[in-house]
């Protein structure tokens, strides 16, 4: 059976195309590490590293720090957080298109404690961040907090 070239290049060219909008696109920097003493680790879809100063953070990165560490990191709209030894926090959303009012900051603290200072998103939509913990939410109203949470 024959097939013009045309029609096979029409198909590759389809092949292509199907193939390139199924990849997987990459995660967005939404922030980095500024400070890491001691144990302090980035895990990223499996993968863990140690943080260093300068380290990207995406939305999924899971923030440890073991007995004699401490972690520090500022978010794209310039949220900081601080992380005290024995601390876990993952980071499960953030949205931050100020000029189309898409703004969400959702965090997780599971144990140790968490310094917060806010950022613009809880300046321009304060009900649009949340700290979760293993009892409750936290919902951000003010710029400044300290969370402990025991394991």
């Amino acid at each position: 059976m024959f097939i013009p070239q045309k029609i096979l290049f029409w198909l590759f060219a389809c092949l292509i195309f199907s193939a390139a909008s199924h990849a997987e696109e990459p995660k967005a920097v939404i922030g980095y590490v500024m400070k890491a003493e001691g144990e302090a680790f980035v895990t990223l879809d499996g993968i863990t590293q140690p943080a260093v100063i300068g380290l990207p953070l995406q939305v999924g990165s899971s923030l440890n720090t073991g007995t004699e560490g401490s972690m520090g990191v500022t978010l794209a709209d310039n949220t900081v957080m601080s992380f005290g030894p024995n601390t876990e926090v993952s980071l499960d959303a953030f949205l931050y298109k100020p000029d189309q009012g898409d703004l969400k900051l959702s965090t997780r603290i599971s144990r140790g404690t968490l310094n917060f200072i806010s950022g613009v998103i809880a300046k321009l939509k304060p009900e649009a961040v949340e700290i979760n913990t293993p009892t409750g939410t936290i919902g951000v109203r003010g710029t400044h907090f300290l969370v402990k949470v025991d394991s």
